[in-house]
C-alpha cells in the first residue's frame, strides 16, 4: 500500500553515462527545474549516499538498474500502444530539425514530456487520455519530415476519443471493458474475471495466493487464459534484464537474509509461481538488518479496475538513522494502538507482530513509483502474511524534504478561512503531515484482521477494495494523530496543534482542493481521492446536527471550518469501525454504498466555483523528480571504484537517455 501525494518522482542510474550532468552542489542545490501543462518537475538528492562502504553502493546501484530494467514493462501495462506512440514521437522529437520556435512544436514537446511522466497516454492521476494541443495535420508532417512511422490506427488514436480512460470506475460503461489499462484481452468482461477466479481452488484458505498479481487475462479461441510476466513469458525481455541485476545485486548483500530473499525474487521472475512471491515477501519483511533496501515486482493494484493485476515498481532506499529512531517509536507501540482503537474487538489483533518502521532516502525508482512517487509505503499487501509475519512501513524523507522545500503555490491563503488555520498549517503542516503519513502505512494498513473464513478484499470488496483500504488507513491516522500518546512517545510538540491543523488540511482537501484535478462534470475515480471525499463527505453529513463541519460563504467564497475537533475525532472513530467491519466481514454491498454514496459524485457548483478560484495560480497541481544519476568510476580493468551521484541537465535529457538505455521491449507484447 502507498500513500500518494499531488507530488511525484522520476529516477535513474547508468553505468556508463553519455548525457550531460552537473556535479550535484549541496550548497547552492535547486530543488526546482521546470513546469508544464499540469505538472512541476523537481529534483531531489540522496543524504547519507556517499557514507555508504563501496559494496553497499554498488549494491544500491545494481538494485535501481534493476528497476530501470522494467521501465518499459509500465508503459505497456498502462496501454497496449503506449510504445509505439512513445517511440515514435521520440524519433521526432531527436531527428526534427524545422522550426522550433513554432507554437506547434512546442505543444509537441509539451505532449511528449506528459506521455514520458506518465508513463503513456493518460493522465497519472486522473486516468484521462491526453488531448494533444496540436493537430493531426502537423504531426504528419512532423513524422514525414523525421521518417517516422506509426499505423493508422495508433495515429488516431491519438486524437480521438477511444481508449480515453485508462482505469474505469463507472460500472455503467463496464469496468473491464470500459478501462484501456493492458491487463485483460479486449473482449474479457467482469463477468469473465469473476468466473476465471471463482473456479480457482486455493491450495490454503489460510494462505491464499495473491490470484493474478503477475499476468493478462486474455481469450484464446474462447477460452480464458492467463499471459504470466516472467522469464520465457510475457514481459520476458525486460524481465531477463531485471534477473540479471538482481544476481549482480545479490553479489553485495549486506547479510545472508537479505541475500536469500533476492534470491527468492530472482525465483519468482524465473518462475512466475506466486506461491514463490509469498516465500519470498516473507523472507524480505523479515529482513530487517542492513542500511539498504528495497521494493521490486508487481505490486500496486490501483491500476487494474478488478483489483487483480500488479502494476510494475521499483523503490531503493537508503536508511536515514536519525528519524528512524525517532520513528521506531510508532511502531514498537503497534499493540497500543491496536487496543485502543475504535474497531470491534472481534476484528482486532490480539498480537500484532513485526511492524518495522524507518524514514528513508530514495536512491531510485522506477515504474509505477516514478515519476509519480508514494510519500510512504507499507508492504506487504497480502493480509495474512502482515498477520502472520508483519510489515515494513516507510517514509520517503528525502522526498518530503524536496516537496517542503519547493516553494508555496498560495492556494492555502486561498482556500483555508482563518489566520488562525493558516499559521497553524503554516507552523505544523510539514510535520504534521509526516505523522499522519506514518500513522497511515505502520498502524493503519497493518492494523485490524479479517475473520476467519472470509475472503480476501479484492475478492468480497472487489473494485471497492482499494479505496476502502485506504480510506481505513487514513482514518487510523485521523484518529490517533490527536492523542496525547503523540507527545508521551515524544514525536509531536502538540497533539493539540498537530491534530487541528492534520484535520483542517484533511477536510479542506476531501471537499475542496482536490477538485482542482478533475474536470467540470466527472465524477471522482481515483481510489485515494474517492477515499478522501468519502471520509470528509460522511463525516460532515454526520456531524451536521452538532454544527461539527459549518460550510460557510463569504464573498461568493465557500469554506468547510470546523467547529468541533473532539467530536469530529469520534466520527472518524466510527467510520473507521464502520469500514474495518466491512473488511472484516466482506460486506461488499455495504462497502459499495459507502463510496458510491459519498466518494463519486461531486457537487457541480462548488467544483465550478472551485475551478475559478484556483485559475489564478500559476504553480502546477502536480509535481515529479528528475532522478539523481549513479555514475560509477571505473579503473583501468572496467572494475567500478567508486559510484558518485549527479545531476542530469533536465528532464528531456534524462527520459531520452532512459529510451536509450532502457527501452527493453518490443512494441507488441
Amino acid at each position: 500500500m502507498k500513500t500518494k501525494k499531488s507530488l511525484f518522482l522520476f529516477c535513474i542510474f547508468s553505468l556508463i553515462i553519455s548525457c550531460n550532468v552537473n556535479q550535484e552542489n549541496k550548497n547552492e542545490f535547486s530543488y526546482f527545474s521546470e513546469q508544464f501543462a499540469d505538472l512541476k518537475v523537481l529534483r531531489y538528492q540522496i543524504p547519507g549516499f556517499d557514507n555508504l562502504s563501496l559494496d553497499q553502493k554498488k549494491l544500491v546501484y545494481y538494485l535501481t538498474e534493476a528497476g530501470l530494467s522494467g521501465r518499459d514493462i509500465m508503459y505497456d501495462q498502462n496501454y497496449r500502444h503506449n510504445l509505439k506512440i512513445r517511440r515514435a514521437l521520440e524519433n521526432i522529437y531527436l531527428n526534427y530539425n524545422g522550426d522550433k520556435n513554432d507554437k506547434r512544436w512546442v505543444s509537441f514537446k509539451i505532449y511528449l514530456k506528459r506521455i514520458w511522466f506518465s508513463n503513456g497516454i493518460h493522465h497519472h492521476y486522473s486516468n484521462d487520455k491526453f488531448e494533444p494541443d496540436f493537430s493531426a495535420e502537423y504531426l504528419k508532417n512532423l513524422m514525414d519530415e523525421t521518417n517516422t512511422k506509426l499505423n493508422d490506427e495508433v495515429f488516431d488514436l491519438i486524437f480521438n476519443d477511444v481508449d480515453s480512460k485508462k482505469v474505469n470506475k463507472n460500472k455503467s460503461k463496464g469496468i473491464v471493458l470500459g478501462s484501456s489499462v493492458n491487463f485483460y484481452g479486449s473482449d474479457v468482461t467482469e463477468e469473465d474475471v469473476d468466473n476465471f477466479y471463482n473456479n480457482i481452488k486455493v491450495p490454503d484458505s489460510n494462505k491464499p495466493i495473491s490470484l493474478g498479481l503477475n499476468s493478462k487475462l486474455v481469450k484464446e479461441d474462447g477460452v480464458l487464459k492467463e499471459k504470466v510476466w516472467k522469464k520465457g513469458g510475457m514481459y520476458s525481455e525486460s524481465i531477463e534484464k531485471i534477473i540479471d541485476n538482481l544476481e549482480l545485486a545479490k553479489n553485495y548483500a549486506e547479510n545472508k537474509k537479505q541475500a536469500d530473499a533476492l534470491d527468492l525474487l530472482v525465483k519468482y521472475y524465473e518462475t512466475g509461481d506466486l506461491k514463490i512471491w509469498d516465500d519470498y515477501n516473507v523472507a524480505w519483511v523479515e529482513t530487517t538488518d542492513g542500511d539498504v533496501d528495497y521494493i521490486n515486482g508487481f505490486i500496486e493494484v490501483y491500476n487494474d479496475p478488478k483489483g487483480y493485476r500488479g502494476s510494475y515498481e521499483s523503490v531503493v532506499q537508503i536508511k536515514d538513522f536519525e528519524m528512524s529512531k525517532k520513528m521506531s517509536a510508532i511502531s514498537g507501540e503497534a499493540q497500543w494502538f491496536e487496543d485502543n482503537s475504535t474497531i470491534m474487538d472481534a476484528h482486532k489483533k490480539k498480537n500484532v507482530v513485526g511492524i518495522s518502521y524507518n524514514t528513508v532516502n530514495v536512491a531510485g525508482e522506477a515504474g509505477d513509483a516514478s515519476p509519480s512517487t508514494p510519500i510512504g509505503i507499507n508492504l506487504p499487501n497480502a493480509n495474512w502474511i502482515r498477520a502472520n509475519h508483519g510489515s515494513k512501513s516507510i517514509s520517503l524523507g528525502n522526498i518530503l524534504y524536496a516537496y517542503g522545500n519547493a516553494g508555496s503555490s498560495g492556494r492555502l491563503e486561498e482556500f483555508a478561512y482563518s489566520k488562525e488555520e493558516i499559521e497553524l498549517e503554516k507552523k505544523y503542516g510539514k510535520d504534521a503531515d509526516n505523522l499522519h503519513t506514518a500513522l497511515h502505512e505502520v498502524i493503519g494498513h497493518a492494523s485490524g484482521q479479517i475473520i476467519e473464513g472470509v475472503g480476501t478484499p479484492k475478492e468480497t470488496l472487489k473494485n471497492y477494495a482499494s479505496s476502502l483500504e485506504e480510506a481505513r488507513a487514513d482514518l487510523v491516522g485521523l484518529y490517533f494523530i490527536v492523542d496525547k500518546k503523540m507527545e508521551d512517545l515524544g514525536i509531536s510538540p502538540s497533539s493539540k496543534d498537530m491534530g487541528r491543523t492534520s484535520y483542517d488540511g484533511y477536510i479542506r482537501n476531501g471537499l475542496m482542493t482536490q477538485l482542482i484535478r478533475i474536470k467540470l462534470g466527472d465524477d471522482v475515480e481515483q481510489a485515494h481521492m474517492r477515499n478522501r471525499q468519502t471520509v470528509s463527505k460522511w463525516v460532515y453529513e454526520k456531524g451536521l446536527s452538532d454544527n461539527v463541519i459549518e460550510k460557510i460563504v463569504e464573498n461568493d467564497k465557500t469554506y468547510f471550518v470546523i467547529n468541533d475537533y473532539e467530536k469530529l475525532r469520534e466520527l472518524f472513530g466510527e467510520l473507521l469501525r464502520e469500514i474495518q467491519r466491512i473488511k472484516s466481514e466482506g460486506d461488499y454491498e455495504a462497502g459499495k454504498n459507502l463510496i458510491e454514496n459519498y466518494g463519486v459524485k461531486i457537487d457541480q457548483e462548488l467544483h465550478e466555483e472551485i475551478l475559478k478560484r484556483n485559475e489564478k495560480f500559476t504553480s502546477a497541481p502536480y509535481s515529479g523528480f528528475i532522478n539523481p544519476v549513479l555514475a560509477p568510476e571505473l579503473d583501468d580493468k572496467g572494475e567500478i571504484i567508486d559510484i558518485k551521484v549527479e545531476q542530469p541537465e533536465s528532464f528531456a535529457v534524462q527520459m531520452v537517455e532512459y529510451a536509450k538505455r532502457y527501452s527493453t521491449l518490443p512494441d507488441n507484447n
